[in-house]
């Protein structure tokens, strides 16, 4: 089945060994059935979307990888609201784009993450404000372990920062399609994340929402661009950490926080990462903490391997835990490796 492949070049960050074998579904139907028969022989099965969110290990992937390639957009009305039926292999930044030339209001302050639109209920993705889950309607699933296609509504998708159902259990879900309820509007909603309000106001047009994003973004390296190495990356590499109200205070005064509705405080993690004496540009060997962002670590000239991003991933991570007593979590999913 299939024929062997390198997947450096299927991941943002540049890194990966081989796969065993590599297969492409250009429908849902191709996708359920390699994954199943792949299921059927016992074989490891990876399925990838855009490797924007992924780390690989240099030794690879010995299985088959399964390349998401379907294509699909449906749209259809809802009274004042509309219906967007999406195949998971529809490129996310495309999508946000159409929804913001459309009239389409929900996705603006995602404009410019990388990636496939299937991956982004499994992370919740989100950005400035806005998170995937305050839009899906219901995601089109195919269930490893009972072998059934079957839509999960928004509600049943567990959906929490940066986490939900599908990646608490990662390797029974494969994503074959997301559904999006989005009011029609050419303005935003109130925005709440402080550094675009600043920049915009509180309401504005939702092409302006989008234009401020992506300058935010590629400030920060956080747009892809073969001209930046800074982009070389998988974005975010750590989630902010969430801490008890008593936590937040032992971080002191100047701490960058975030009350959240329970009573639990998300605080920054590129703030305690350059606290902790990491600053930007800071490198071990090939790879580096990005230039304009010290949540990305980056391959920046391609000469870096999976394990050198990983020690610096972990004398990050060690280096906030000794100033701080916070422990980071990394964000990408990780194959074949771990910190």
């Amino acid at each position: 089945m299939g024929v062997q492949r390198l997947l450096a070049p299927y991941t943002t960050l540049g890194l990966g060994g081989p796969a065993r074998a590599y297969e492409e579904a250009t429908t849902a139907e191709e996708l359920v059935s390699l994954v199943a028969d792949a299921d059927r022989r016992e074989l490891p099965t990876l399925v990838l979307g855009g490797g924007s969110n992924l780390v690989v290990s240099d030794d690879g992937f010995d299985g088959l990888v399964v390349k998401v390639s379907t294509r699909g957009v449906t749209v259809s009305r809802d009274g004042d609201q509309v219906v967007v039926e999406v195949a998971a292999g529809e490129d996310w930044d495309s999508l946000v784009a159409r929804a913001v030339a459309e009239g389409w209001a929900g996705m603006e302050c995602m404009s410019g993450i990388p990636g496939q639109t299937g991956s982004t209920p499994i992370q919740n993705v989100g950005a400035y404000g806005q998170e995937v889950s305050q839009t899906v309607r219901c995601v089109r699933i195919y269930d490893r372990r009972t072998r059934e296609v079957r839509d999960v509504e928004a509600r049943r998708c567990g959906f929490a920062y940066r986490t939900s159902a599908f990646k608490q259990d990662l390797g029974r879900y494969v994503v074959l399609g997301v559904t999006f309820l989005l009011d029609t509007s050419e303005m935003s909603g109130v925005l709440t994340y402080k550094e675009l309000v600043n920049k915009i106001g509180e309401r504005a047009p939702l092409s302006e929402v989008r234009e401020a994003v992506l300058q935010l973004r590629r400030g920060k390296g956080m747009v892809l661009d073969p001209a930046d190495p800074d982009t070389r990356s998988a974005g975010s590499f750590f989630t902010n950490p969430i801490v008890s109200a008593k936590e937040a205070a032992a971080l002191g005064e100047g701490t960058p926080r975030w009350d959240m509705p329970d009573g639990t405080v998300k605080v920054s993690a590129a703030w305690l990462i350059e606290q902790a004496g990491f600053p930007k540009g800071y490198a071990r060997g090939p790879v580096r903490i990005s230039t304009k962002h010290t949540l990305a670590l980056t391959n920046p000239n391609g000469g870096g391997t999976t394990a050198d991003l990983l020690a610096l991933a972990r004398e990050v991570r060690e280096g906030v835990r000794e100033k701080f007593g916070v422990t980071l979590v990394n964000e990408p999913t990780m194959i074949g490796c771990a910190l």
